[in-house]
């Protein structure tokens, strides 16, 4: 498979009645020798199994705060705003493309999607719910490092990046609470938020909380992971081979 085809989740902007997209979650496919491609904001049948016909792979991007309904717990005030048009979107292609093992990285609400789904919690709100003096919501600009992220030995992320700990930028105030059945963790920031899971047993299946989108163009770190991803889609006999730069 020469030119990979990767379908990116929309950002969505309620306010202007816009889906967008964010130019570098497209030039890091591109990067890694894939055709990204924004899909269009759907939960009808025909067009998602369209998308999984036509994409070997996903994205799923950052943006709105997953909506408690997916995790089976009531919104809190502390709760951000909800996008239920993702949500909708998002939970049944996820599921299938799991089911037909398509490559899949999540970024930022991206892994929260993917825990809330398959099972985890989340917290409503770091600040709210757990305190910590690490800071997980950074000022602009978002290409630099805010706090370390610890890598798992023996997780892909630390053999890919061949490190035992990377600086990451961080704006979120969601993450992982209980981990979803399936998931294992590649990264913690220094307070023991998660930073990074996979699932085991998929071509690929990753999920980062901070921004590789944001940092891509400074950092050689972040085109390794899109690299990756897209790399994935073209071995398919070798799940296990990961890329340099």
């Amino acid at each position: 498979m020469d030119m990979p085809v990767v379908g990116i989740i929309p950002l969505v902007d309620a306010g202007r009645e816009s889906l967008w997209m964010l130019p570098a979650y497209m030039e890091g496919v591109t990067h890694g020798g894939g055709l990204p491609v924004m899909l269009p904001l759907t939960d009808r049948e025909d067009q998602l199994e369209r998308m999984l016909e036509l994409c070997d792979g996903f994205l799923f991007t950052g943006g709105h705060d997953v909506s408690p309904d997916v995790y089976g717990e009531e919104t809190l005030p502390v709760c951000g705003e909800l996008c239920p048009g993702r949500d909708r979107m998002e939970k049944p292609l996820l599921l299938e493309a799991l089911a037909r093992d398509k490559s899949i990285l999540g970024i930022c609400r991206g892994l929260q999607f993917l825990n809330a789904a398959l099972g985890g919690t989340l917290y409503q709100d770091l600040s709210a719910q757990r305190p910590t003096d690490c800071s997980h919501r950074m000022a602009a600009p978002y290409d630099r490092p805010e706090h370390p992220a610890v890598l798992t030995e023996g997780a892909p992320l630390r053999r890919l990046l061949d490190s035992a700990s990377i600086g990451v930028n961080s704006c979120h105030h969601q993450a992982v609470r209980d981990l979803a059945p399936g998931l294992s963790v590649m990264a913690e920031a220094p307070d023991g938020v998660v930073e990074a899971v996979w699932m085991p047993g998929k071509r690929f299946v990753w999920a980062v909380q901070w921004h590789p989108e944001f940092s891509y163009y400074a950092d050689a770190n972040s085109r390794r992971i899109f690299n990756a991803f897209v790399e994935s889609m073209k071995k398919q006999e070798d799940h296990s081979k990961i890329p340099n730069e």
